[in-house]
């Protein structure tokens, strides 16, 4: 088995500019507002944003974890090229994305927050999955 490491790479990098996009100047007024940021001070809101600073770092490490397992598991179920990387994505999407955030807003989370979740995810699988894919 070969894991191409740039691939995984890109699709992290890729994975956050669909984050900063996503919640960003897409969603980012709703998410703010469903979260109460929106209610804070300046004060507050920068406090909060230099503490992000170790947020995005952990959140990049997430992503090159999470698309290892996906080269991975595209090697195991010889998912091939884009199109066989991108239906194994959705399957993952479908089989557990969506069934962890939907847990986790049943006990306590919140409907927007959910939706906002699982759409990022989509997307992101899709393209992480698609370049990792085609860098094959």
């Amino acid at each position: 088995m070969t894991i191409n490491y740039w691939a995984i790479l890109a699709a992290a990098v890729a994975s956050m500019i669909i984050g900063g996009v996503w919640y960003g100047p897409i969603f980012g007024k709703l998410f703010m507002h469903v979260q109460g940021w929106d209610k804070r001070s300046k004060e507050e809101n920068e406090a909060m944003m230099k503490a992000a600073k170790w947020s995005y770092l952990w959140q990049f490490v997430a992503s090159v974890v999470m698309f290892t397992v996906l080269s991975f598991l595209m090697y195991a179920t010889n998912a091939t090229g884009q199109g066989g990387a991108v239906a194994l994505a959705i399957v993952i999407w479908i089989g557990f994305v969506v069934p962890l955030s939907f847990g986790q807003m049943l006990w306590g989370g919140k409907m927007t927050i959910f939706w906002l979740t699982i759409g990022n995810m989509l997307l992101t699988l899709i393209v992480g999955a698609a370049i990792i894919g085609a860098w094959k």
